[in-house]
Formats: structure tokens, sequence, C-alpha cells
């Protein structure tokens, strides 16, 4: 089968909630990615930064099989060896006290809704049903029905309501806003440190700081969503890490999984993780031996193999060598480490057409927003490869 077979496939059965680029990938390796016909390109989006180890990385791959011999999952009913492993690895790894695993970035999301609500609930004494979350503007933290309830994308709301309430959104980056916000039934405020899917957007400088000052000042909490940014992606571990912010809780996701599994999780100290009770909330997969598993070796090759040094210093030279390319169509380059945005101007016809001619040239990215390129490849690319890429890019980003 070729191309257009896949394609064509998938048009008649496949539900058709995404508009992918027409390249049928067959398999991947490190930075790279072959389609069927078996023309070789470099992966610069990562699945949204969930294989920033690289494609198969084989360690994770030899801990997948080995682990899938043994057994795959037992459901919370039962314990297994790995989950407390790797909640102890997790806690180590970021300080917090206890971690509860689940699966997608959404449900991960989701279990920090609740446990912020719970938190205010029991601890604050607010009265039952009236606590409100506070969000920014651009959020993504999902597609879930609660996700999608605040965010300010029309298009991802449109005819899915009516929505879950309890919910405020401000501007992103505004803190005066969000110190106006505040009131008596805030919970908490839950923020992308950058805001990967509203086009690679970063905060002021210092604003995490004053995220953090203002939650404390009102004994609410912070929830940092780092599912995209976390474990390496911008330089640092977490990207709260750039301003020594300290969230109340911490979610985690899809580099979670080295790409090789959905595991997610979320992070927090025993006052707050504590509260939760048996019963209060579960997942049959959340916690499976074979993701945890996965998940810890993907932990390990992060830190083992530097990629998070890596990703730093590569990011840099990247962004600094896309700023320098002289096009008409670019307004800004922005990002930090290997996350990085390259946002269009009005005049330059969309990202789509970028993208596609990017493809044709080797390299494959995904337009976001519209007018933004996102440049986000595993965190074991070397400088090599980046100059490959940029003598690529740079025919595309000054076409006309």
């Amino acid at each position: 089968m070729k191309t257009n077979d896949y394609i064509s496939l998938l048009d008649r059965y496949g539900a058709q909630n995404y508009l992918p680029l027409d390249v049928v990938i067959q398999r991947g390796e490190g930075v790279w990615l072959y389609d069927v016909e078996g023309n070789r390109y470099l992966d610069c989006l990562s699945a949204y930064s969930a294989i920033n180890q690289g494609h198969v990385h084989p360690k994770i791959l030899e801990t997948l099989i080995n682990q899938a011999k043994k057994i795959t999952l037992t459901s919370r009913a039962f314990r297994n060896d790995q989950l407390p492993l790797l909640c102890k690895e997790l806690a180590d790894l970021t300080g917090y006290d206890m971690a509860l695993p689940m699966n997608s970035g959404a449900e991960a999301v989701e279990t920090a809704v609740k446990l912020a609500r719970k938190w205010v609930y029991q601890v604050k004494g607010i009265p039952q049903d009236t606590a409100e979350i506070i969000a920014f503007e651009g959020n993504f933290h999902g597609r879930t029905i609660t996700m999608i309830s605040f965010s300010s994308e029309a298009a991802y709301r449109e005819d899915f309501g009516p929505f879950t309430p309890g919910f405020s959104i401000i501007p992103y980056g505004d803190h005066g806003a969000l110190a106006r916000a505040v009131n008596p039934t805030t919970a908490a405020v839950l923020i992308e440190p950058i805001q990967g899917e509203a086009g690679v957007i970063v905060p002021p400088d210092g604003f995490l700081k004053q995220v953090r000052e203002i939650c404390s000042e009102n004994n609410i909490l912070m929830i940092a969503d780092e599912i995209q940014t976390g474990l390496g992606r911008t330089g640092r571990l977490l990207a709260c890490d750039h301003e020594s912010v300290r969230p109340d809780i911490l979610v985690l996701g899809k580099a979670l999984s080295g790409g090789f599994y959905p595991v997610s999780a979320v992070l927090a100290d025993r006052p707050i993780m504590g509260l939760f009770q048996p019963g209060d909330h579960g997942s049959t997969f959340g916690g499976n031996p074979l993701g945890a598993a996965v998940a810890r070796t993907a932990i390990e090759v992060i830190l083992s193999e530097n990629m998070i040094q890596n990703a730093a210093v590569i990011g840099e030279y990247f962004q600094e060598r896309l700023a320098e390319i002289p096009s008409k169509h670019v307004k800004e380059v922005r990002g930090k480490g290997l996350l990085i945005g390259v946002e269009l101007k009005s005049s330059a016809g969309g990202g789509r057409r970028f993208a596609k001619k990017l493809q044709e040239s080797g390299v494959l990215i995904k337009e976001t927003h519209d007018n933004v390129l996102r440049f986000a490849p595993p965190l074991i690319i070397d400088r090599d490869t980046v100059n490959w890429a940029l003598e690529r890019i740079f025919p595309v980003l000054t076409m006309d």
C-alpha cells in the first residue's frame, strides 16, 4: 500500500477529528521518521513533547518488552511491584511528598482540579459546590468537557455545551488581572508555564513568581500544567525552574511515557495529596505495572543521557539561528530550550503552507493557531542535525 491508499482508508473509516499532514509514518528511530515509501524526515514535533527521549529509545523499549512478559495490568484492586518504585522516583526527582500516576494528560489535569476542590472544601471550609479555579486565556489542558469548559478557543467549545461551572478566565501574563480575580471561593490557579498549543507563548519575566506570590498571599493553590514543558523540554527539568517557582500541585505527562505508553502523574505534598481517600478517585489503568516500568526508564534516560542540558544548549542555538533567517514572513521567534515558536505575519498566508513545504524538504512540524510554526525536536538532537534542518528551513521561510 502507498501513502494515498492509507489516506483513503482513514478518510473512509476514521473520524475526521484531525487534519494531519499527508505523510504516513511507518517507523521511527531517534530524531528520524520514515514513511511507508521509505522517505526520511526529521521529527520537529516529538508528538507534542511525548518523544523527548527520541523514537523507540532502546532502553525504554527493553523495559517495555521485559515488563510486558511479566505482567501488564493488575488494576489498583491489587498492588504491583512497579508503582511504589515509580512514586518514590517521582518524589525524589521533583521534591514532592506523593505522586498519583494516571494515563492521559487531560486525565491528570482533571485529577488536579478534583484535588484542588477537595482541598478548598476540607482545608478552607468554603461552602460546597462554590469553588472556583482561575485559568488563563489561550490555555490548553485537554479535550474533556471540563477542560474545554474554561478554554478561550471557540472552536474547542462549539456544539459541546453545556459546560462544567467553577472556572474563570483571565489574560495570560497579567498578574494584576490575577490579583483582581481572586475571591473568597478561589481554590487554585491553573497555569501552563509556557503555553505550547497557543503558539509557544512565553509569559513576561517574573510572571510565574508573581503567580506564586499571589497564591501564597491568598492561601490558594498554584497548579502547574507541565505536561508539555516538563521533563527537560525547556532546558530545565521543569519550566517553573527557570524562575525557581514551586507549584503546590504539579502535573506531568507526555515525556513521562517516552512515547511508548500513556503515562501521566499528579504530584503534591502530603497535606494536599493526603486528602484523597480510598474511593475518591481512580483509574483502571492508572499506575499499572507496564506504564510504571516504562515511566521509570523514561525518567532515567532523560537524566543519565544529559538530555536536559542538551535541550538548553542546542535549543538556544536553534532559536538564535532561526531568528537570523532574513524572512519577510516572520514576526517573532520565541521559546525556551527546544520548545520554539516561529510566529508568522498575517501577510504570510498561514502556517499550513510552510508546514507542507517543510514536509517536502524532509522536516516535519505542525502549525498551531494558524500562524505559528512550532519546532520541538527530541531532546537528543545534536548541532549537526539542527544545521541540516536549518539548510531546509531557510529556503522555506524565505519563499514568496
